[in-house]
């Protein structure tokens, strides 16, 4: 099995849009204060606590528009945080019972039949074994509840 990377927002998407940078739809983002329940920023792959500064923004986690990149809200700190970087580590984030983790070509398009409900506890396992596949570059993991996107995983 390959070991496994949990990739975050690239650093320079967040400073971009902590600079004042517009969102997937050309929107500024919104800024507003965080309730401390369920606001996982993409960009640390923590929770950002209540009371803290947010932005809610739309994000596109692909380079290009195409009709395979789904567009959808996500939560960031409202100033620079860390990237997160831990290789083969869970995020801190992700601590629902299960996600939908989809595969995706080098074109990234979905690579279909591998869109999966998986336990929190067996993301690692199933992503690993996803990218054993040379069909798949990349896979996401999405909330299984509303399919907000929440990171990439890699080859390490």
């Amino acid at each position: 099995m390959p070991a496994i990377r949990f990739t975050a927002m690239p650093a320079e998407a967040a400073t971009a849009l902590w600079n004042g940078a517009t969102d997937a739809y050309d929107h500024p983002p919104e800024r507003t204060i965080s309730s401390g329940e369920g606001t996982p920023c993409r960009h640390c792959l923590g929770f950002i606590a209540a009371g803290e500064s947010m932005l809610v923004l739309a994000y596109r986690p692909f380079p290009q528009r195409q009709p395979y990149a789904e567009t959808g809200p996500i939560f960031l700190h409202g100033g620079p945080c860390p990237r997160y970087e831990a290789v083969e580590t869970l995020p801190p984030m992700l601590a629902s019972p299960d996600y939908i983790l989809r595969g995706y070509d080098e074109n990234d398009r979905i690579v279909y039949g591998t869109g999966a409900v998986t336990p929190t506890e067996q993301i690692a396992a199933r992503a690993a074994t996803l990218l054993v596949r040379p069909e798949i570059a990349y896979v996401h993991v999405r909330s299984a509840r509303n399919n907000c996107y929440q990171c990439r995983i890699d080859r390490a």
